[in-house]
């Protein structure tokens, strides 16, 4: 069932061409404004942050094609959720037998993976296109493990991503404005995540601070496990940490909608 649900999210996302193409546009056009500055900034500052200037447009890129992927700027498919919860229709949910947190998680995925397909590959080409960027390096194997553990790491960053949007999400059944919320979250989620700029450039006790957050596993550890940042030891504690912060977050989520429900009232009931 889930299956079929998340296949139907992906079929409901694919209808909206319109705003997909002005999704790539824009993507495609900050990916220029920001690859411009890093490369007047790398130029200065050559391997800041222990990137090269290769790597560090890469990385550029890789943040505009996962920036709706991840929905770093927006709730994703919880952003239904999050107005049925506003507006009473959750009660209707609440009464399907089914699982609301596997549900929602189904209908992101099947989001994400239409994002993937449509708002990520096309900005990342014209990047490639218009930039030298730095692919999977090394032996037919290190390239193949390269692959594989990135799109591991993508899989539980959207995991990770999910479990705080829904989080996000359930605050409705609190407040009466969330956007206050959103807010919070895409600020935070931008900046300690390591979008606007790699955790590696902060000064030590802010990027510690970073690290020690479930953000990071969001955007900067796929980013740095498909730059090869990370020893083969050093990938599997990445992509363990991303694991760690899916299975707590999760379990956070399910916490706060056992609460959440109780505040649900249906006819008197």
């Amino acid at each position: 069932m889930y299956t079929a649900v998340c296949v139907r999210s992906f079929r409901r996302y694919a209808t909206y061409r319109a705003a997909t193409g002005a999704r790539v546009i824009t993507n495609t056009v900050f990916g220029f404004i920001i690859s411009y500055t890093y490369l007047a900034l790398w130029q200065v500052r050559p391997h800041l942050g222990g990137y090269d200037l290769s790597s560090a447009l890469t990385y550029v890129w890789i943040g505009q094609g996962l920036l709706s992927v991840a929905a770093l700027n927006d709730l994703g498919a919880l952003t239904d959720l999050q107005t049925r919860i506003s507006n009473g229709d959750v009660a209707v949910d609440l009464y399907r037998p089914v699982d609301q947190q596997a549900w929602w998680l189904a209908c992101d995925l099947g989001r994400a993976g239409y994002q993937l397909v449509a708002n990520a590959a096309i900005p990342m080409l014209v990047g490639a296109l218009a930039f030298h960027l730095r692919v999977p390096q090394g032996s037919g194997w290190a390239v193949a493990a390269c692959w594989s553990a990135s799109a591991l790491a993508l899989v539980l960053a959207l995991v990770v991503g999910y479990a705080i949007r829904y989080l996000v999400a359930l605050t409705a059944f609190w407040l009466l404005d969330v956007r206050g919320v959103q807010l919070v979250y895409f600020l935070a989620c931008s900046f300690f995540g390591g979008f606007f700029l790699p955790v590696t450039l902060f000064p030590p006790v802010l990027e510690a601070i970073a690290r020690a957050l479930p953000f990071v596993a969001v955007f900067q550890v796929p980013a740095d496990v498909f730059l090869q940042r990370y020893d083969a030891a050093g990938t599997l504690a990445a992509l363990g940490l991303q694991l760690v912060w899916a299975v707590v977050l999760l379990g956070i989520g399910r916490l706060v909608q056992g609460r959440a429900v109780l505040k649900v009232v249906v006819q008197g009931g």
